[in-house]
């Protein structure tokens, strides 16, 4: 009798059991298919029915240890116990075997960068300012919530089910019209780690490295056709991809401009490092290696290219990635991008919280953007229906204080910006000294530089009626406060003077990079007049080589005297090699040729660029 009864048990328990294992298979067929919140993986998890049947085991078994104590038998009591125990954790185990990979993934590096500490950022990285999430690296994210998920996929998902040829990446996704992927020779490398800080760089095999010269070569040719030869050769090369997506842009073809960048982040991502992270803002990469730049370069023009696409959010994160690679140099200048792209995207809180967490060490509060962003930060925040009056008043007088201490600290971006929004200042602010003609005149050269650039990129977010009312009251009470010879006006001039005499090269870089025709003409003499090339703008002066060109030996000798030089040298076509022996880099003339942007670049730098470079 007690034989049978620990028999029926047994098998009620493995029947249990089975029946849970098959649950959870059947979740795991169907996950790909689970579409409505309730059956999300993150939500469901598959946990629900395990923990029923877990209990129905701990019924079963306490319902025969009281039925063994009875006969006396402990001994099989604790063996059935351990059995069934064991049983319900290999359930356990396999159930949590099936979650979802990525997801699981995501969640650890999430919880890194909870923890680990950037001494770079300056503190810890928070997550709400420049955490990076992999599902905003894609715009199809983004798209969704504007036009839902049927309209953004359609009948893309039954053919991304069956593709099974690519590798699986975060930035983007592999076209089916792509070359045959093959390694081109790019690997990376860990250099250092250090206070949980990960160094790493790009490295060319010496595959790679001979493609780069015969890259350099194409360059030189000042025929886009050659670059496309070797692409048809080796279709992942960086520099030949974002050389030639310039060229497609200049011509007007974005679609294929845009393919050509996916296609160079691609190439990439397949040659990560297992410890390279683009989410926990502990990866570090090298500005100073000239195999690193490609990498910055390829993920700016792709941020522009989805801010052109209506897709600010996801350049945002993009923007966030590009300062988390080497926050502390900033090589691309991306503070002078990111409240921009903030403001677009409506992260107000990201904003504000950015410029108090970095405001003690980085001095924001000196530049432009953040001056004028902030302020209009806090106005926004204000006009937010669902907010209390009394945090509306607050966030509406930080607003308004914000602004003043702007337009006293920058009083040149006033009229430029009322002059692109194409609104007519009043009278008595045109002609009063402050904000009038001197004010533009006597900007230091790296301030003008600094305020065009805002100007340039910005003055559509003030062009809304209501900015423009708040605008032209803090305008009235500046001035107030100017005739009154406030001490802040004073305080503030000598800072000016003092300040902004001269740009670092990364915020030259940054102007040539972003296309704005306002800011472009202000640049110095000492960039506009030196050959720029798009695959690498304004090089850093201090660049850690790892190879180098080999000499190209010069055939023949030239046999004329000096004054055949000379004579010849008064032709505009003049080259001192000869015909078709130009020297390792172009001239200007040339680039202009090969591209009529010389800085072209991720967002922009074309046509207008050259045109302000042969006016200076």
């Amino acid at each position: 009798m007690e034989v049978t009864k620990v028999y029926v048990v047994f098998a009620h328990s493995f029947s249990i059991f089975a029946s849970s294992l098959f649950n959870i298979i059947c979740d795991a067929e169907n996950e790909a298919e689970r579409v409505s919140p309730d059956e999300d993986p993150e939500s469901n998890k598959g946990g629900a029915p395990r923990k029923n049947d877990n209990k129905d085991v701990e019924n079963q078994d306490q319902k025969y240890e009281e039925e063994s104590t009875k006969s006396g038998d402990r001994l099989k009591k604790k063996k059935k116990k351990k059995k069934t125990k064991m049983t319900s954790e290999d359930g356990q185990v396999n159930g949590t075997a099936t979650e979802n990979i990525d997801l699981l993934l995501e969640n650890l590096e999430q919880s890194d960068s909870m923890s680990l500490q950037s001494e770079d950022c300056g503190g810890s990285i928070r997550r709400s300012v420049l955490h990076v999430e992999h599902r905003n690296l894609n715009p199809e994210t983004e798209l969704k919530r504007y036009f839902g998920a049927r309209a953004v996929l359609g009948d893309q998902r039954p053919r991304q089910r069956n593709r099974h040829f690519h590798r699986s990446t975060w930035m983007t996704s592999p076209k089916d019209s792509w070359p045959r992927f093959s390694r081109p020779g790019i690997s990376m490398t860990l250099l250092d780690s250090k206070n949980g800080i990960h160094c790493f760089t790009f490295e060319h095999n010496r595959d790679y490295q001979q493609v780069q010269f015969k890259f350099l070569e194409a360059v030189e040719s000042m025929d886009p056709n050659n670059i496309v030869a070797l692409l048809q050769l080796n279709p992942y090369h960086i520099d030949s991809l974002l050389q030639l997506s310039d060229v497609c842009r200049i011509q007007e073809d974005q679609e294929m401009a845009r393919d050509l960048i996916e296609r160079a982040l691609y190439s990439f991502e397949c040659a990560f490092h297992p410890l390279f992270s683009l989410t926990s803002g502990t990866s570090r990469l090298d500005y100073l290696r000239p195999e690193n730049r490609a990498f910055y370069l390829a993920l700016y023009k792709h941020m522009m290219f989805l801010e052109k696409r209506g897709c600010p959010r996801t350049a945002l994160e993009y923007c966030k990635l590009i300062l988390c690679l080497d926050p502390d140099a900033d090589p691309l200048c991306m503070l002078l991008l990111i409240d921009f792209l903030m403001l677009r995207s409506r992260e107000y809180k990201s904003l504000l919280q950015l410029y108090q967490d970095w405001e003690e060490h980085r001095n924001l509060s000196q530049l432009p953007n953040f001056a004028f962003s902030c302020a209009l930060c806090h106005f926004h925040l204000s006009q937010q229906e669902d907010l209390d009056p009394e945090e509306s008043d607050k966030q509406r007088r930080h607003a308004d204080q914000m602004l003043q201490s702007a337009l006293i600290m920058f009083p040149g971006v006033l009229m430029p910006l009322l002059d692109l929004c194409t609104v007519q200042p009043d009278s008595a602010v045109s002609s009063h000294s402050f904000f009038g003609p001197k004010s533009q005149i006597g900007q230091p050269p790296a301030l003008a530089e600094l305020t065009a650039l805002y100007v340039g990129r910005t003055y559509s977010l003030w062009k809304e009626a209501v900015v423009m009312l708040w605008l032209e009251e803090s305008v009235k009470e500046v001035l107030r406060r100017v005739d009154a010879k406030d001490a802040l006006v004073e305080d503030c001039q000598n800072k000016r003077k003092q300040r902004y005499q001269s740009a670092p090269r990364n915020i030259h870089r940054h102007v040539l990079l972003s296309e704005i025709k306002e800011a472009s003409s202000t640049l110095p003499l000492e960039v506009t007049t030196q050959p720029i090339m798009g695959f690498d703008p304004l090089p850093p002066l201090d660049s850690v080589i790892s190879y180098t060109r080999p000499e190209r030996q010069q055939v023949g000798a030239s046999n004329e005297s000096t004054l055949s030089l000379f004579f010849r040298s008064l032709l505009p076509n003049f080259n001192i090699h000869g015909p078709g022996r130009g020297g390792s880099r172009l001239s200007r003339d040339a680039q202009t040729s090969l591209s009529p942007d010389t800085s072209s670049s991720s967002s922009g730098g074309s046509p207008r660029r050259s045109q302000a470079s042969r006016e200076t």
